[in-house]
């Protein structure tokens, strides 16, 4: 693979990594922003990588991965509910 994909591939790879171990460590939550936003942008560059490689797994992994990252960024869920009052 192309030295450029391969370096695309380790950023999008390394930002969805950073978001697991900042949510491992309790530093950020899942309904943060970083968190999201570092979904997102990782599974973006990891989806244009299985595009550019034609791998149709790989492809479902990352677009789903991505909408479901944007959707919570645009309509972010309404807050857990409490236990009976």
């Amino acid at each position: 693979m192309h030295l450029f994909w391969q370096v695309v591939s380790l950023a999008g790879a390394g930002l969805i990594l950073a978001a697991f171990v900042a949510l491992q460590r309790h530093r950020w939550t899942t309904r943060g922003a970083a968190y999201l936003w570092f979904n997102l942008a990782g599974a973006l560059l990891l989806l244009a990588v299985a595009i550019a490689d034609q791998r149709a797994g790989f492809i479902i992994l990352e677009g789903v991965w991505a909408a479901v990252s944007l959707v919570s960024i645009v309509r972010p869920s309404s807050p857990a509910p409490q236990g009976p009052a």
